[in-house]
């Protein structure tokens, strides 16, 4: 393993983590089969196979279980040098690394984009995750900060509201219900609901914001895809729960509608979260504060969204000590 480089054992470790090398080649940025060739010399180095293959799947050998463990502890050891010399180096040529979920795929960019302005030479690695992955990404410390709307659970993590996310039942323009107003919930109950996966914020919040009104919807559909939900909802062929920050584009063309339901839109709140142990860099320190002061009023403006009444400030820690 001496010839081993620091690249495959990147690769590598990207490839144990998602086992897959189409996924881990996308998160790298290559193709497959460069992805391919970086881990067939690493097995050439430890001299043993690293992955095996069952039917469809791949898995890791004892050996690669051995090799991922050792991978881990020095890319992080590498991690550590990069950010101790980052704290030397202030925010200005420091690097961001932070992960999202999906629904802030909308927006977060352009979040990230104003930070950027105003810190000269900052460098971003931005993650766009379904939840699982980006807890993982915490969980493995391969992220500074994540953002997400349902905090994770135990005491590991130090979590911070920054803005709030307002969260609406829409429809077709074309539904018998876009022009009524005042709908209670209960004339939803034979409708065909369009929803995100199980496991997804937005599916764990939809199914908290039923439950405490006691409503159980007809799920026609699970997709884990916004736009594919949009485009079937734009089709008439049901109603879904979505974030106001990801259908303000279709709102505004008219292509979309949102229901005025009793009792929504329902308020959720963006999290800022990042490990408690974890030793920010300065860059990460001042993103955060970043968020905590302005994130609400950016996301508003970015989404054109109003903030509700009384949530400019939202700055309150849900994580438990």
């Amino acid at each position: 393993m001496k010839h081993a480089t620091l690249r495959q054992l990147k690769v590598f470790e990207a490839v144990a983590r998602h086992l897959s090398f189409s996924r881990a080649a996308e998160e790298l940025h290559l193709s497959q089969p460069a992805v391919s060739i970086q881990v067939k010399q690493l097995e050439g180095h430890a001299g043993l196979p690293l992955f095996e293959q069952l039917g469809k799947r791949i898995y890791l050998t004892p050996a690669g279980r051995e090799v991922l463990q050792y991978s881990r502890a020095i890319i992080q050891q590498f991690r550590e040098a990069e950010e101790a010399l980052a704290a030397l180096k202030g925010i200005r040529g420091g690097r961001l690394i932070i992960a999202v979920i999906s629904a802030g795929d909308y927006f977060f960019p352009r979040l990230v984009a104003e930070f950027c302005n105003r810190h000269e030479e900052v460098t971003v690695q931005l993650s766009v995750n379904n939840r699982e992955e980006l807890l993982r990404q915490l969980a493995d410390n391969a992220t500074d900060l994540a953002v997400l709307l349902r905090p994770p659970e135990g005491g590991d993590a130090i979590a911070e509201a920054f803005a709030p996310q307002p969260q609406v039942i829409v429809a077709a323009p074309g539904h018998p219900l876009a022009a009524r107003r005042r709908i209670p919930l209960r004339m939803l109950a034979g409708e065909s609901f369009i929803v995100r996966e199980p496991g997804s914020d937005t599916r764990i919040s939809m199914d908290a914001a039923f439950a405490e009104r006691r409503f159980r919807p007809r799920i026609a559909m699970e997709i884990k895809s916004f736009e594919t939900i949009k485009q079937a909802v734009m089709a008439g062929m049901g109603v879904s729960f979505l974030s106001a920050h990801t259908i303000g584009m279709e709102v505004r063309a008219g292509t979309l509608s949102v229901l005025d339901v009793i009792g929504f839109p329902v308020v959720r709140s963006w999290h800022v979260v990042h490990r408690r142990n974890k030793r920010l860099p300065p860059v990460a320190v001042a993103f955060k504060a970043f968020l905590l002061e302005e994130g609400a009023a950016q996301i508003a403006r970015l989404t054109r969204t109003p903030l509700p009444p009384g949530s400019r400030r939202t700055r309150a820690s849900v994580s438990p000590r």
